[in-house]
Order: structure tokens, then sequence, then C-alpha cells
């Protein structure tokens, strides 16, 4: 399938990380003008999702370099793993997580939102995690589910207007997956799985707005409505 990304530019925030990563290589195959995004000088821009000037000055650069701007994939946020595990119910540590998860993905979300809804066309995802629907993890929990809901909200205000806001939501992320699942657990998934459904979710293909999609299988033995 021709996903159609050609003439198309694409930024990716969290771009030097062990998703983003994958997600700018995916894209480039296709054929896509990817501008990776990062607070360090590894990426092609230096973006800090927790700061709207760095976030105006980095989305200026791209649209001066490529004169347009057409998908923004979010990767960006702290790895569970620096997560402290003796504090994941203590509100201080909750609050911290979502700042640097669902409010880095809705701060760069919004102020992308008007210039695609000035052209008619554009696509958001953001990269939560399939524990937003497990409970065990406060902490983890939280942050992802507060994504999910953000992004949902910014779906449904943006109906109708050709831009679209998705979400991926994997499980455990590892080079090589397990084809195992454990009841009650999401299954593992590879970055370059996440990487090949972001591909299409970004594509002009692409008509989902106000999903959240699981990489990997959906947490085995329940039912989510």
């Amino acid at each position: 399938m021709d996903l159609q990304l050609s003439d198309r530019v694409v930024l990716v925030v969290g771009g030097t990380g062990f998703i983003g990563s994958a997600v700018v290589d995916t894209l480039r195959a296709e054929g896509a003008t990817v501008v990776s995004a990062a607070r360090g000088d590894a990426a092609d821009v230096v973006l800090d999702a927790s700061d709207d000037a760095s976030i105006a000055r980095a989305l200026e650069r791209v649209r001066s370099e490529h004169g347009r701007l057409d998908a923004v994939v979010v990767t960006a946020a702290p790895a569970a793993q620096t997560l402290d595990q003796s504090r994941l119910s203590d509100p201080v540590q909750v609050a911290e997580a979502v700042e640097g998860k669902a409010m880095a993905f809705l701060r760069v979300a919004n102020a992308v939102i008007p210039g695609m809804r000035e052209a008619g066309f554009g696509r958001v995802v953001g990269v939560s995690g399939q524990n937003a629907l497990l409970t065990g993890n406060i902490t983890g929990s939280v942050r992802n589910a507060a994504l999910l809901i953000a992004a949902k909200n910014l779906a449904d205000e943006l109906a109708g207007t050709g831009v679209a806001v998705n979400v991926v939501n994997p499980g455990p992320v590892t080079e090589s997956p397990s084809s195992e699942v454990s009841a009650g657990k999401p299954g593992e998934s590879s970055p370059q799985q996440i990487a090949d459904l972001v591909a299409f979710l970004v594509s002009p293909r692409s008509s989902l707005s106000g999903e959240s999609i699981a990489t990997g299988h959906k947490v085995r033995g329940a039912v989510f409505l």
C-alpha cells in the first residue's frame, strides 16, 4: 500500500528515543520528510515539550525550512523505568508524570492544530500505554489515561476539519516481543511494530480519528467498552 507520504512533512517529538527513532526511520523509508525533535543536540531541531517558547521556535524552524507541517507524532516522555516504585501513589510524582507525558502531548498538539485547521489537513499521533487500562501503578496509569482523554477531546473538537488525532497504545516495548500473552496483561510489541502503525495513522490513507489503538495484544481477559 502506498501511504502517500512522499510529499508530507512530519515532526517526531522524542525522535531520538527508543520508539521515536523507529518512527523516524520508518517514515523516512515511506518517503516522508521527517524532522526529529528532542531536548538534546542529536535531533534535527531542539524542542522541549515542557516549554511553549521552545515548541514555538521549533515549529517556526520546521515551517521556514519546509514550508508546511502535515503531521506530528509525540513519543516524548520519561521512561517508565524512571518512576520511583516507592512513590507510585505520591501525588507529587503523579503530577510530575502527567506533566511530562500528557501535558507535553497537549502543548505540542495545541501548537500545531491551528495551522493544520487552516490547511484543512493534519495528523496528530500520541504514544500512551496500556497500563492506562490497569490498576497497580497509579503514576503510570494516570499519566497515560490523561493523554488518552486529552487526545479524544481534541479529536472530537476537530471532527470534520480534516485534522485527525489518534493514540497508539502499546504494552511493554522490547526489541524482541514474546508471542505469549499472560492473563490480565497486555502483549509486548517492538518499536518497529509501533512505528508501522504510526506510519498508517499519519497517512492521508487513514480516516481514523479519536481512536486509541493497541499494539501487541490488548489486555488479555478484559473487555473495555
